[in-house]
């Protein structure tokens, strides 16, 4: 929401001070241009990358657009999340999960918190921690490396895709010119016509440059800064539920566990002791569906 607000915002203000100088808005009206800028982008973005890595920029831009799902109240309903799996180990033993993490889907546990279940990676890293410790064997240094390693690899595999759509963003003025230079070629074809043709003219070689630059620190570029803004929240998650992992693998109880996780969450969106200690123990359905 936030993004189209922003975009918005761009538009007005461009236009806005354009009119205030009596600009003609049908001079700005150029598809040729934009069609040569756009689908020269699109065209550079598909050689540059593999599908994969496309699909995940279109992927990463819708999501964007839908805004971060990491807030206080997902949190908190990971935490009680958490509370209620990690009590299960506790008190019937590790191996009363075991039907839990191998099938999270008919979970009765993690079925409360659908975002939790859909997100496959999340949903992966902890089960697959869990199951490491269920089978036994490796010590908790050896499963925090693992799971730092994931964490790392997943971070890459964030960061691909966002890069790729910087490289475009940052190709955009390049392809303003091209399409001004184009522009230009015409305008010298219609040399000895009348100078109202010519104006016009050089006045859409022009709108060419300006759409390149537009594009590029007015869309396409905060567009992918957003992007990694949400790959940075995501990050901050998983490392939330590597700590209360790691702690309860540990031997701590599971709320000590979760205050250590507690302690990990982002300043701004982190709940207080009794805030979550309430939560968790209070019952009742989740509060964000986590």
């Amino acid at each position: 929401m936030f993004i189209i607000i922003g975009f918005v915002v761009v538009i007005g203000a461009i236009l806005g001070g354009y009119l205030m100088e009596h600009g003609n808005l049908k001079v700005l009206v150029q598809p040729a241009e934009l069609i040569i800028i756009g689908g020269s982008a699109l065209g550079t973005l598909l050689v540059a990358n593999p599908l994969h890595v496309t699909k995940k920029i279109f992927a990463g831009i819708i999501a964007a657009l839908k805004g971060s799902h990491f807030n206080k109240a997902f949190y908190l309903d990971t935490l009680k999340m958490f509370y209620e799996i990690l009590n299960k180990a506790r008190k019937d033993g590790l191996l009363a999960i075991e039907s839990d993490i191998e099938e999270p889907d008919k979970s009765q546990i993690f079925n409360k918190y659908p975002k939790f279940v859909k997100n496959h990676h999340m949903r992966d890293f902890v089960c697959d921690t869990l199951r490491m410790a269920v089978t036994g064997g490796i010590e908790p240094f050896d499963l925090d490396q693992m799971m730092d390693l994931d964490m790392e690899v997943s971070h890459n595999d964030e960061n691909t895709p966002i890069a790729a759509l910087s490289t475009v963003a940052d190709s955009l003025p390049g392809l303003g010119i091209v399409a001004a230079v184009l522009g230009v070629c015409i305008t010298m074809g219609a040399i000895g016509g009348p100078p109202e043709e010519i104006g016009h003219k050089v006045a859409s070689a022009l709108v060419g440059t300006f759409l390149g630059i537009l594009l590029c620190y007015g869309f396409i570029g905060p567009l992918a800064s957003n992007m990694a803004k949400l790959a940075e929240e995501e990050h901050a998650y998983v490392y939330v539920l590597r700590v209360v992992l790691i702690s309860f693998i540990k031997g701590a109880a599971p709320i000590q566990a979760l205050e250590f996780g507690r302690r990990a969450i982002p300043g701004h969106l982190r709940p207080g002791f009794n805030e979550m200690e309430k939560h968790c123990k209070g019952g009742g359905a989740p509060a964000g569906g986590a």
